[in-house]
């Protein structure tokens, strides 16, 4: 009973701490949105947004860089919540960008580093002076880096020595023409908190986050699903397992892992027993090097 308690007070706090930075940067800037995927923490993040202004509409819109190779259940599952919601849904396309040539297929297949020129045109075409994310900070290193109000300058860019103090709560929402703000409401989460808080609000997720058979290829150590986005190589033989994804980006660089985790209680326990984040588990672009998430962040990178 008292772990119980001491969860049920963990979250009320996490929530009104997450509630009052949503509410505190509506009303300090003047086109935020939030940037939506349709994974688990910008789902939560959308849950705390509803809360934070009902009995009145979620105030502004959901973005999403759709790079072109995303999880079809994941896809249909924000659609279906944006038209839930009634919500405005601004989209970036990354195979648009290809086509016009604001950006360039890599020759690797991954498109997630060629998001963030995509991103930056979508804040600047819409005018959005501030950006919710996601964003924990014990899900990568440079994510500890930052503050929850992450200031971007006049290029949409990060400089991790300009950072400003948030004593006591305080967060700093000042900027100057041409600068943004990247904004991490979740920041004191960690992913066993999402899924404690999913669980308690009975939050729906796209299927992929629960054990299903799956076709997939061991490349480098982690278990890729075939994909249109990440077909088998010659040297590969597909095969079926059991398997869920705890994070899902692109296809052509998110693993799943193997699991029999069907419900959340059983996620909940089975992270309860792992020592890996979900990204040092599963993303393919983060192994590229040891900064590779601070690099994208410095060049605007959410």
């Amino acid at each position: 009973m008292t772990l119980e308690l001491d969860m049920t007070l963990e979250l009320d706090a996490l929530e009104s701490e997450a509630i009052f930075i949503i509410r505190e940067v509506v009303a300090e800037t003047q086109h935020p949105a939030l940037l939506f995927s349709g994974g688990k923490d910008s789902i939560v993040l959308l849950r705390l947004a509803e809360k934070a202004f009902s009995p009145s509409p979620v105030p502004f819109p959901l973005l999403h860089v759709d790079t072109g190779h995303n999880f079809d259940e994941v896809l249909d599952f924000r659609d279906r919540r944006v038209a839930e919601l009634s919500l405005q849904l601004v989209v970036g396309s990354v195979p648009e960008a290809i086509d016009s040539g604001l950006v360039t297929e890599p020759a690797s297949g991954m498109r997630n580093p060629i998001q963030t020129p995509v991103l930056l045109k979508a804040v600047e075409d819409n005018g959005f002076d501030a950006l919710f994310g996601g964003a924990r900070r014990d899900e990568e290193k440079s994510r500890a880096k930052e503050r929850v109000c992450s200031l971007r300058d006049e290029f949409g860019q990060w400089d991790p020595k300009n950072q400003r103090p948030e004593p006591w709560a305080l967060y700093n929402t000042r900027k100057q023409p041409g600068e943004s703000l990247r904004v991490f409401p979740l920041s004191n989460w960690t992913e066993l908190d999402v899924w404690h808080y999913i669980e308690r609000e009975k939050i729906e997720l796209p299927s992929l986050y629960f054990a299903h058979p799956r076709d997939v290829v061991e490349r480098d150590g982690m278990l890729y699903g075939v994909h249109p986005a990440l077909p088998a190589r010659e040297d590969e033989q597909p095969f079926e397992a059991m398997v869920r994804y705890r994070t899902v980006g692109d296809a052509s660089c998110t693993a799943a892992v193997r699991s029999d985790a069907y419900d959340v209680p059983a996620v909940i326990a089975e992270l309860m027993a792992t020592r890996l984040t979900e990204r040092g588990a599963t993303r393919g672009d983060d192994r590229v090097s040891e900064a590779a998430m601070e690099d994208r962040k410095r060049e605007g990178y959410f």
